[in-house]
């Protein structure tokens, strides 16, 4: 029976790699930057609390955030979690407004111990997306076959689509009843797509061009996580959380193709990198009713070269901060058990634009947990409201919900007959 549960999940994780492939998860223009939107990986609990994971420990959950969380498991529970999302972008400059809709499945995980002290972790999930598609029109000033120079109309198109995937496998190990230490590994896939053409109405005369640049990964990386925990008192309980992930050089595929005017394909030889990750965090607990928790990282995108170079990245500072509520856990009424969720996270971008960087982005939100009757198992919803950092007259705002199922079962318990 066991096996059986674990062969479904393999099925269902590379269906999932499978439709991962093709999946458009943003419409953003901000997102044809660097490697697009860079994802948190945060589950539907830890989404409602503004993003914090690095200090949350519990075995009712899957934290893949933090890697030492994972031998927190309770030794007779198998955990599968699944989430889905939905994202309505509006976006405003000097010619308008305009708005977006995509919905998508986010991320696939489970969780199970090894043993009483070591617990395992795996899944898929996305690192970015990229998924743009706008266009400006302007007078352009050309020389004509009779030496002369004529003004015609031009469209500058943009359009971007992909992005990267990666299944990670963990392992985290308890010690001493109060440090747990954990490590994730991670096979990075897929590609980024940007297109930019320039079309000509027929009757100039003049030859419309598309260019592709495309950048295509398989690369492996790391992560450790570190968690120290204690029982201030009967009712007050601490966990400090770390993170850390090394420079990682970042192996691509990259060309860029034009065809128009000019047809040819260059392939790049240049490095690219990962950068460095570091990360902190507090998560307190009073009375199994009320937990806040802060959580701050950086990645130190700086240093990292895209295209061989390291002045079109910057340095992207994150601080989260959440809150729970439960009435009573051991409560007999079904609303005693629904969790109350609130938080505010705030960060900003990891890339230039003209050798600027974008304003600050920042979200607020409010979510619930909802238990199945008689289970473990929990319904998580998260809602979030945000805006991404300016840059002129260019400004989005969006309200993003969130769905997750974490399914929660005995596994080995054996039943007595």
């Amino acid at each position: 029976m066991h096996n059986k549960k674990f062969f479904l999940f393999i099925f269902v994780l590379l269906l999932f790699s499978q439709f991962a492939f093709n999946q458009n998860n943003t419409n953003s223009p901000y997102t044809r930057y660097g490697y697009g939107e860079i994802n948190d990986n945060h589950n539907g609990e830890q989404r409602a609390m503004g993003g914090i994971a690095l200090g949350v420990r519990s075995p009712l959950s899957i934290n893949s955030v933090n890697p030492a969380s994972y031998s927190a498991v309770d030794s007779m529970t198998f955990m599968f979690d699944f989430g889905a999302s939905a994202l309505r972008s509006q976006f405003k400059d000097n010619n308008g407004k305009a708005s977006s809709f995509t919905a998508n499945l986010d991320y696939i995980t489970m969780q199970f111990p090894f043993s009483k002290t070591v617990g395992f972790s795996a899944g898929i999930q996305p690192y970015s997306f990229s998924g743009y598609n706008f266009y400006t029109t302007e007078n352009l000033t050309l020389p004509n076959n009779s030496s002369t120079l004529d003004t015609v109309e031009v469209t500058k198109s943009f359009t971007g689509s992909g992005g990267f995937s990666e299944v990670y496998a963990g392992l985290s190990v308890e010690l001493f009843h109060h440090l747990a230490l954990g490590t994730n590994a991670y096979y990075m896939f897929g590609t980024i797509n940007n297109y930019r053409s320039i079309s000509f109405n027929p009757s100039t005369g003049y030859t419309s061009t598309t260019q592709l640049n495309y950048i295509e990964s398989n690369n492996f990386r790391f992560r450790y996580g570190l968690q120290y925990f204690t029982n201030l008192n009967k009712k007050q309980n601490i966990t400090l959380g770390l993170i850390f992930e090394p420079k990682k050089n970042f192996k691509v595929n990259s060309s860029k193709i034009n065809s128009g005017v000019l047809t040819d394909t260059t392939t790049y030889d240049l490095d690219f990198d990962l950068p460095m990750t570091l990360g902190g965090g507090i998560f307190y607990t009073y009375n199994n009713k009320l937990s806040v928790g802060v959580d701050y990282t950086l990645q130190k995108w700086s240093d990292a070269r895209f295209y061989g170079k390291t002045d079109s990245l910057t340095n992207r500072n994150k601080i989260a901060i959440g809150a729970e509520y439960i009435p009573n856990s051991s409560g007999r009424k079904y609303s005693d058990h629904i969790r109350y969720r609130i938080g505010f996270n705030m960060n900003n971008a990891y890339y230039k634009i003209d050798n600027k960087t974008p304003g600050n982005n920042f979200g607020v939100t409010l979510g619930f947990g909802l238990p199945l009757p008689y289970s473990k198992t929990m319904v998580n919803t998260a809602f979030e409201y945000g805006k991404i950092g300016s840059y002129g007259s260019l400004k989005e705002n969006y309200f993003k919900f969130t769905f997750n199922v974490c399914v929660n079962e005995n596994w080995f318990f054996k039943r007595k007959l």
